[in-house]
């Protein structure tokens, strides 16, 4: 329909329905619909509401949809339904009686209206390839769909996702997820294309192939082909290539759902969806349509945060306000198969500057002017950090040149216009921001959240909105995450003093919801540091961090490397052996550590068990390399064989290990002992180090390498062993008591003040040392080692596979060659973009 088309089409619409008592009737309850009804409940509308859903259930949170197989619930994503609405579900709308203000349901229900609003959403479009109607054949759209597609992944080993666009990719992770051996087809030339250009496609086809799944762009289907049950085996290509597949997912786009709309006459797109002035209302000036059923100047929208905009401009207008839907912001920022994925504003421009590293996977571009003074918009795949601090610039001045923008972020001290807009899922700017933050006293993100909406939808605005609140002059929060108010060192001492043993048990007395990737591996490593127990039992299983569910490292490849202990570095010729035997059995690549160690990598998570158990056998344990957990205890070889050591450092480095180990902690302890001041083992530069003296040992903490390496502070000087011992045990309890999660011990030491913490720990000024001391005392006696508990408990061993559905299938996507007589991993090499 032309613009000329359009404007007739709704110039007839000079009435609207008053508010005031009016029954208010929508058809459809997802979650635009759901913005509608909240917005108006909020807002004081005065009317009945009635809700009409199709689905037999309540409307949830689709952008969540692909966290329901990873273990939520479908209560955990459904909305509640305001308070005063009538919502009835299984109710398809058949039929709209203008003339007598009444719709028609499949089941003979009349249901009569002042205004009615339609929110009929869109439905995927499966194109139209023989065998598409085959059983394994699935769409991705609903929580029924994920159903279907779970039951039938439980009897296959392989699938395929028709689709790499956004919703494609989310297939894609959902598949690879239940386990399937995983392929993208793409018709266009790159992943994501409405969101990336070629560079950016290019690398982020380089991230997901390393994951394990084949990319194959540029591609269609020439028909999807079945075995003689009549269940999908695999998926023809255009040139004859066939890709084994039990399971078929759809996501080649959606479709306006708009037939509603056609039979009762209302006017509609030469392409689809249901004509809207700005207000929202269709040719009918009783009826407005939102979401993506809606076409407002000739497009429709599918992302959640132009729909949202409608629903509230809609529910203005509803109310009697001059509300208009402009132009919407499609910009997105995501993370799929665990790359970061952005983009803002135009995808061209008159200039483009562009980074690329292909060692890393990260492609950035942003377009300017031909002046090179504004910002046009933005690409950002495997890094999106530049998006939130520049996505608000878009059609303004640049504050900076764009050179300094995307490599720094911009100056620190950058301000943002008071109309640029933060959040875009919600349409909220700067300004709005600032407003609430000064209004109503918030001094947190969950206080902006609760009046403004920014960060309610995808969060990826919630960095930005802690910077505002700096900004402002807040003291953010220190509370850990959204579902707990505390820090993590007073759920320490909440989880301490009340006797706490489970995670259920401290959110349900403590906190709110179910928890989050942010709380629960940290809850789980408080726990840990007071109770002991294993890691991999009962509901601790489910709190841990990735490596921790396998007691190993991932790497690249999705394989794992294996790292025994060996305190101190020293190790027997046997040994040696043993662990040569075991690299040389599996194929590991053998690599020695800068922490006196032997690094095993390229082990598949079902040979975990196996492995373990030749070292075991030899007398090994785990090295804890995966945890957040002592590491290594570094030495020379001290006063035994040095002619300048004055002490026995591998045996107190020996001593010190076997001690700390599986000690958990805000974050990796590294340690070391130097056997005099020539200081071979690198003690200054640990989480604690120990130097040798004539009178005994000098203790240094707060020392680290990495990234912002920082020498260690004195601690305590001349002591004799037993004296260190127990000053070390005080001050690593004292750390684990009190740090923030993730935080080293050099900037805890920073934060608490070098003075303060040996007051503590030296002087008792707290009078805590005692109760240091017997924590300490009962991590050593309850120590167990976690490679050797899982050998001995068959419900541990079940979880070492690489497919649930077949646990003795190993990952076919997993490849080595060799290089230097050892083996190296397959990776699919990322190729270089020319802009």
């Amino acid at each position: 329909m032309t613009p000329e088309r359009r404007a007739d089409a709704v110039s007839g619409a000079n009435e609207e329905a008053s508010a005031t008592g009016a029954r208010l009737v929508v058809v459809g309850h997802g979650p635009t619909a759901y913005r509608l009804i909240e917005t108006l409940v909020d807002r004081g509308f005065d009317g009945a509401i009635t809700v009409l859903g199709e689905e037999p259930r309540a409307a949830y949170d689709r952008v969540a949809l692909t966290s329901y197989l990873a273990g939520k619930s479908a209560e955990d994503l459904t909305y509640p339904v305001p308070d005063g609405v009538t919502l009835r579900l299984g109710a398809r709308v058949t039929g709209i009686d203008r003339e007598g203000k009444v719709v028609t349901t499949a089941d003979g229900h009349a249901e009569p209206y002042d205004i009615l609003v339609l929110a009929t959403g869109s439905s995927p479009f499966v194109p139209p390839v023989p065998g598409k109607d085959l059983q394994g054949c699935f769409v991705y759209r609903t929580l029924d769909d994920l159903d279907a597609i779970r039951d039938a992944s439980r009897g296959a080993t392989a699938g395929v996702v028709i689709g790499g666009g956004l919703l494609g990719l989310e297939a894609a992770d959902a598949l690879r997820g239940l386990g399937l051996s995983t392929h993208v087809v793409e018709m266009g030339g790159w992943l994501m294309p409405r969101q990336v250009d070629e560079g950016g496609g290019s690398v982020l086809r380089g991230h997901i192939e390393a994951l394990g799944l084949g990319v194959h762009t540029g591609a269609g289907v020439k028909e999807i082909v079945a075995g003689p049950e009549g269940r999908v085996t695999g998926l023809v290509k255009p040139d004859g290539e066939t890709i084994e597949a039990q399971v078929v997912v759809f996501s080649a786009g959606v479709r306006p759902r708009d037939e509603l709309a056609r039979s009762s006459g209302l006017a509609v797109g030469e392409r689809g969806g249901i004509v809207v002035d700005d207000g929202m209302r269709t040719s009918d000036p009783a009826i407005y349509a939102v979401g993506e059923c809606a076409l407002h100047d000739g497009v429709v929208y599918g992302l959640v945060g132009p729909c949202f905009t409608m629903a509230e401009v809609a529910a203005d207008r509803i109310l009697g306000g001059e509300g208009a839907f402009a132009r919407a912001d499609l910009s997105t920022k995501l993370k799929l198969l665990g790359v970061e994925v952005a983009q803002f504003g135009a995808m061209d421009g008159a200039l483009d500057v562009t980074f690329m590293d292909p060692v890393t996977g990260v492609y950035q571009k942003l377009f300017v002017s031909d002046d090179a003074r504004t910002l046009l918009g933005g690409i950002c795949v495997g890094d999106a950090t530049p998006y939130n601090t520049l996505k608000p610039f878009v059609g303004r001045e640049l504050p900076g040149s764009p050179s300094e923008l995307l490599f720094t972020g911009g100056p620190a001290n950058m301000d943002l216009p008071d109309d640029a807009q933060v959040c875009s899922c919600n349409n909220v700017t700067h300004g709005q921001v600032c407003s609430a933050i000064a209004e109503k006293g918030l001094t947190d993100v969950a206080g902006i959240k609760e009046c403004t909406r920014a960060g309610t939808t995808c969060g990826s605005c919630i960095p930005m909105l802690k910077q505002i609140l700096v900004k402002s002059g807040v003291e953010v929060s220190k509370a850990l995450c959204e579902h707990f108010t505390y820090s993590r060192a007073e759920l320490f001492d909440i989880v301490r003093v009340r006797g706490i043993t489970t995670f259920s048990q401290l959110i349900a007395e403590h906190g709110s919801g179910r928890g989050c990737d942010v709380c629960k591996p940290t809850v789980a490593s408080i726990l840990a540091s007071l109770h002991g127990g294993h890691i991999l039992d009962g509901e601790q299983a489910a709190l841990q961090d990735t490596n921790d569910h396998f007691l190993a490292n991932i790497q690249r490849n999705g394989t794992y490397s294996v790292v025994p202990r060996i305190p101190g570095g020293e190790i027997t010729p046997d040994k040696l052996i043993v662990i040569g035997e075991v690299a040389r059995d599996f194929g590991l690549y053998t690599k020695i550590t800068g922490g006196q160690r032997i690094d095993l990598f390229g082990a598949r998570v079902e040979q975990l068990p196996l492995i373990w158990k030749r070292l075991v056998d030899a007398g090994f344990e785990s090295g804890h390399a995966y945890g957040k957990a002592l590491r290594t205890v570094k030495s020379c070889v001290g006063s035994t064989w040095c002619r300048y050591g004055v002490q026995d450092s591998v045996g107190l480095a020996i001593a010190l290990e076997l001690r700390y180990r599986g000690l958990r902690s805000p974050h990796k302890l590294k340690s070391a002992v130097s056997g005099c001041a020539r200081e071979c083992a690198e003690a200054r530069g640990k989480d604690f180090g120990i130097i040798a003296t004539e009178q005994g040992w000098n203790l240094y903490v707060g020392g680290n390498g990495g990234f912002t390496p920082r020498h260690a502070d004195l601690f305590a000087s001349d002591l004799s062993t037993d004296e260190l011992i127990r000053v070390i045990d005080r001050f690593l309890m004292f750390y684990i008591r009190t740090a923030d999660r993730l935080q080293r011990t050099s900037v805890w030491l920073e934060n608490q003040g070098l003075d303060y913490v040996k007051e503590v720990v030296l002087e008792d000024s707290l009078g805590i040392c005692a109760e240091l001391d017997a924590q300490m005392e009962r991590h050593v006696a309850g120590y167990a080692d976690e490679w050797r508990a899982v050998l001995e408990d068959q419900d541990r061993l079940r979880r070492f596979v690489s497919f649930v559905n077949a646990p003795g299938t190993p990952d076919p996507s997993i490849a080595f060659v060799p290089e230097r007589d050892q083996v190296k991993p397959v990776l699919i090499p990322l190729e270089p973009v020319r802009s």
